[in-house]
C-alpha cells in the first residue's frame, strides 16, 4: 500500500461500527487508526443496549419476586438499591471499554483521542494534529435530539437517565419510540410511577399494529399511566425547586424527573462535512452508496448515522462488509432482509420480518395466523400478564413473511425464527416442526386456523 499517506484507513468514531471496521480492517493488513473523544464502544456500551439491558433485567426481579409467592416463595421486606444498580452498571460498561482497547491494540489500530474534524477529503484534524489517509470512515452515529419548548433545559435525555442521583418517585417520559417505551418499563419495573405521554395516536410506529395495542394494554396493566395523542407545551420547576412542573395539552403535573426520548439526529456537528463532497439525504442523514461510499469519494460512512436500520448488529455488519470490500478483498454487500429485532419493554417485543400492514401494502394476499394466551407460568403465579404472537404468510407462495411476539423471551425466541424467515421457511415447514413443550415458542409451530 502507498507510503504517502499516516493511515490506509482513518476512523472517526470507536463504536460498535467504529471499533469492527478499524479492527477488520487492520487485520487485513491496514494502517489503520481510530479517533474518540469519549469511551470506546460509542453509545451501545456507554449510553445504549448495554446498560439498558441491565437495567432491564434489574427491573424484572419487583414483578418475579411477586409471581414467586404463587408457587411458595416468601420474599416480604424485599428492597431495592438504586446506588447499587448504578455503580455496578459502570464498573461493567468500564469492563468492556478496556475489552474495546484490548480488540483494536491486537491488530495494531493506534487509538486517538480526541474529536476528529474534517479539514478535506483525506484529511482529519484533532486539536492541533493533522492526520492523512487514503479513506476515511465516519462512525460517529447518533444523538439525542430534544423540542424547543419553554424550559426544556429542565428535562434529561437517555445519555443522562442512567446515573440519576437517587430513583425519582415520579418520572414523566416524552416519547413513542422503542426508547421512551423501554425505559417506561424499567423504571415502572423499579418502582417508579411512570407517565408516558406520546403525540400519536398509538406509541412503537412501524412495528405490527396488533403488536402495539397489546403491548399498551399490557403496560397498562402493569401500572404505565400511558396518555397518547398527549403533548407536553412546557415545563418549569415547581415553587420548592426540587420538582418539574410539566404543562400539557390536558392539564398540569408535577414529576421528579423528565426524560425526553423524541429522536435522534447524525452526530455531525463540527464532523467538518463543509470541506468535503459529504452530501445529507431528505432526512438529514448522511447520503451512502450500497458500498457506504459517500459524494466524498475517499469518505465512506457506516451505521446510524447513514439514517437505515439504527441497531448495533446492522453497524457491526456494515463495518464487515466494507473492511471485507476495501480491505479484505472481498467484495461484500450488508443484506439487510429479514432482520430480526426486540424492544425490551415489560412484556418485550421480538420481530421478524414484514408486518401486516407492511406486506399488504406489498402486495401480498395475506393469512394472518395469531395466538393470544396466559403463560403456564402466571396460571400458578397469579400474574394477569399475557402473550401474544403472531404470523404473516403470503397465501400464493406459502412463505413466512413476519413473525412477531410480545411475552417472556421474545427477542431471543425471534431471533431464531429470523434464521428460518431468511432460509424462506414457509407456513408447512412451521407446522411440521414438533414444538417443545411446553413452552410458549411452540406456539408458533401449531398455530393452524388463519384468523378470518
Amino acid at each position: 500500500m502507498t507510503q504517502n499517506f499516516d493511515y490506509d484507513l482513518l476512523v472517526i468514531g470507536a463504536g460498535s461500527g467504529g471499533v469492527r471496521a478499524a479492527r477488520k480492517s487492520a487485520e487485513f493488513g491496514a494502517r489503520v487508526a481510530v479517533i474518540e473523544e469519549a469511551a470506546l464502544g460509542g453509545t451501545c456500551v456507554n449510553l445504549g443496549c448495554i446498560p439498558k439491558k441491565l437495567y432491564v433485567y434489574a427491573s424484572e426481579y419487583a414483578a418475579a419476586w411477586r409471581d414467586s409467592a404463587g408457587f411458595g416463595w416468601q420474599s416480604e421486606g424485599i428492597t431495592f438499591d438504586w446506588n447499587t444498580l448504578r455503580d455496578n452498571k459502570s464498573k461493567e460498561i468500564a469492563r468492556l471499554n478496556a475489552i474495546y482497547e484490548r480488540l483494536l491494540e491486537a491488530p495494531g489500530v493506534e487509538i486517538i483521542e480526541g474529536r476528529g474534524r474534517l479539514t478535506g477529503p483525506q484529511e482529519v484534524a484533532v486539536g492541533d494534529a493533522h492526520y492523512c489517509a487514503r479513506k476515511i470512515l465516519l462512525a460517529t452515529g447518533t444523538w439525542p435530539v430534544l423540542p424547543d419548548i419553554p424550559g426544556i433545559e429542565l428535562a434529561l435525555t437517555s445519555n443522562e437517565i442512567f446515573d440519576l442521583p437517587q430513583l425519582p418517585e415520579r418520572l414523566l417520559i416524552v416519547g413513542g419510540g422503542y426508547i421512551a417505551t423501554e425505559f417506561a418499563s424499567i423504571f415502572s419495573g423499579l418502582g417508579s410511577s411512570v407517565t408516558q405521554s406520546y403525540r400519536g395516536e398509538l406509541f412503537l410506529r412501524g412495528f405490527d399494529h396488533d403488536l402495539r395495542v397489546f403491548l399498551a394494554e399490557e403496560m397498562q396493566k402493569a401500572g404505565v399511566d400511558l396518555r397518547f395523542n398527549h403533548h407536553v407545551t412546557a415545563l418549569q420547576l415547581d415553587r420548592s425547586g426540587a420538582g418539574i412542573v410539566a404543562h400539557f395539552s390536558d392539564g398540569e403535573a408535577a414529576f421528579d424527573v423528565v426524560l425526553f426520548a423524541t429522536g435522534r439526529r447524525p452526530n455531525i456537528a463540527e464532523l467538518g462535512l463543509e470541506h468535503t463532497g459529504v452530501t445529507l439525504n431528505d432526512r438529514g442523514y448522511i447520503a451512502v452508496s450500497s458500498d457506504f461510499q459517500t459524494g466524498e469519494p475517499t469518505i465512506y460512512a457506516v451505521g446510524d448515522m447513514t439514517g437505515g436500520w439504527e441497531l448495533t448488529p446492522v453497524a457491526i455488519g456494515e463495518a464487515m462488509a466494507f473492511a471485507q470490500t476495501q480491505f479484505g478483498g472481498q467484495p461484500s454487500r450488508m443484506d439487510y432482509d429479514c432482520i430480526p429485532t426486540a424492544v425490551f419493554s415489560q412484556p418485550p417485543i421480538g420481530t421478524v420480518g414484514l408486518t401486516e400492514e407492511a406486506a399488504t401494502a406489498a402486495g401480498h394476499a395475506v393469512a394472518v395466523y395469531e395466538s393470544n394466551f396466559r403463560p403456564l407460568k402466571h396460571t400458578v403465579s397469579g400474574s394477569e400478564q399475557r402473550t401474544y404472537m403472531k404470523l404473516i404468510v403470503d397465501q400464493v407462495s406459502d412463505r413466512v413473511l413476519g413473525a412477531h411476539m410480545v411475552g417472556s423471551d421474545a427477542g431471543e425466541i425471534c431471533q431464531g425464527l429470523g434464521i428460518a424467515l431468511k432460509l424462506g421457511a414457509t407456513k408447512a415447514d412451521f407446522d411440521r416442526t414438533v414444538g417443545i413443550h411446553p413452552t410458549a415458542a411452540e406456539e408458533f409451530v401449531t398455530m393452524r386456523t388463519p384468523r378470518g
